[in-house]
């Protein structure tokens, strides 16, 4: 037996090992453990999208160097928040796909 042969037996019984204790040792159902993710996904959504809400409400700062300098740090976590969202929105299809 050539060695990467060898090599590619050792894997592929170490891959199959790691997945039946993988299955054994799983402390639920991978339906529930989705259903769990998306719930938690979903309430991180919401938090995020009040916390976009406050940040644009926030324009009552007073004309200066603060003001400026503010405005640029609620654009950039607006714009955070935004992708953020956008990431979420994607993980939350990805586990609908996978539970339908």
């Amino acid at each position: 037996m050539s060695r990467n042969s060898r090599d590619l037996a050792f894997f592929l019984t170490g891959a199959a090992a790691g997945a039946l204790f993988g299955l054994l040792y799983a402390p639920e159902k991978g339906a529930v453990t989705r259903d769990k993710l998306s719930y938690r996904l979903s309430k991180y959504r919401e938090q995020l999208q009040q916390l976009l809400a406050d940040l644009l409400e926030t324009s009552d700062l007073p004309e200066s160097f603060a003001k400026t300098e503010g405005q640029r740090v609620v654009n950039d976590a607006r714009e955070k928040a935004e992708r953020l969202l956008e990431d979420v929105d994607r993980l939350m299809a990805q586990i609908k796909r996978q539970n339908s």
